[in-house]
């Protein structure tokens, strides 16, 4: 197997054959609590957790976008004791966050109030390498301000020195993403929200890694961003909306590594001619013109 592909399988057994410290950014929500009709799959959500630790780099960041169901008038509490689970196997919680769903939310119980955000747990492997806080929140002051310097002896003012306010800070870590839709897929992971979180917590030509690819969104931000890819998804109509939402525009993107263990004939979401891996060496960016043609087609 190599980065830069999809493959179809269970999450849990084919990153058992991934090596040590070799993701730098998983970003990725899995089904949760029965809410997501995942094609009657299901997930061994500690198996993963465990393998998520074992193949993260030092450094290396996991976003985790998980929400809860209402069963009996009670919700389930799973995204908390994922969370809890993913701190015994070793990752540091290094910030909870929350996406609020602009638009319709769901309903949840109809005695609660409307439900349209899900939890955003940012686990790291030690202390994040890569951290690119996005600012883009407008601060409220904004203009040079004077402000005295130390006093003298005579109780006056020695000196001024002027502040300058940048006009935007970091943002908060509540953010309001509208939630998208896809006739084949029930739950599509905003392209906004992906981004946000690849930007944030990797460099250009690391390796993001989605266990859950579902309709592609975290590799096909992952690539825009000059980032590489790797992705693992079990349901087959899923791989087949992968291949047809960007696998055809991917023709040409690099190859960086090759696991040579992984079944090739189950590699799905890239077209190729024979030729086009021969002119791109490993390791070498990817062309200008290229990444302009997939920005236009990829939407």
């Amino acid at each position: 197997m190599e980065v830069n592909q999809v493959y179809q399988g269970d999450s849990a057994e084919l990153m058992k054959k991934l090596p040590d410290n070799f993701i730098d950014l998983t970003v990725t929500s899995p089904p949760y609590d029965n809410l997501r009709d995942y094609n009657g799959y299901s997930f061994d959500f500690e198996t993963i957790a465990k393998e998520l630790f074992r193949i993260t780099k030092e450094g290396g960041v996991v976003v985790w976008v998980v929400g809860d169901a209402t069963i009996n008038g009670s919700e389930t509490g799973s995204s908390f004791r994922q969370a809890l689970f993913f701190k015994e196997v070793g990752f540091n919680l290094h910030d909870t966050m929350i996406w609020e769903k602009t638009g319709q939310g769901a309903v949840g119980s109809i005695y609660c109030y409307w439900q349209n955000f899900e939890y955003m747990f940012v686990f790291s492997k030690g202390k994040p390498k890569s951290i690119n806080l996005i600012e883009d929140r407008k601060n409220v002051y904004n203009e040079s301000k004077y402000v005295h310097g130390s006093r003298g002896s005579d109780g006056k003012s020695k000196s001024r020195k002027m502040l300058k306010h940048n006009d935007f800070g970091r943002r908060f870590n509540i953010w309001r993403i509208t939630q998208e839709t896809h006739k084949e897929h029930k739950a599509v992971f905003p392209e906004q929200l992906a981004k946000d979180h690849i930007i944030s917590w990797s460099n250009k030509e690391d390796l993001v890694f989605d266990p859950f690819a579902g309709s592609g969104t975290t590799l096909k931000m992952a690539m825009l961003n000059d980032r590489n890819y790797l992705g693992f998804e079990i349901s087959a109509e899923y791989c087949n909306l992968i291949n047809k939402r960007i696998g055809s525009n991917l023709s040409g993107f690099i190859r960086t590594k090759s696991l040579r263990d992984f079944p090739t004939e189950n590699i799905i979401g890239i077209k190729r001619k024979p030729c086009e891996v021969s002119q791109i060496p490993n390791g070498t960016s990817l062309n200008s013109d290229i990444k302009q043609n997939w920005r236009g087609q990829l939407k």
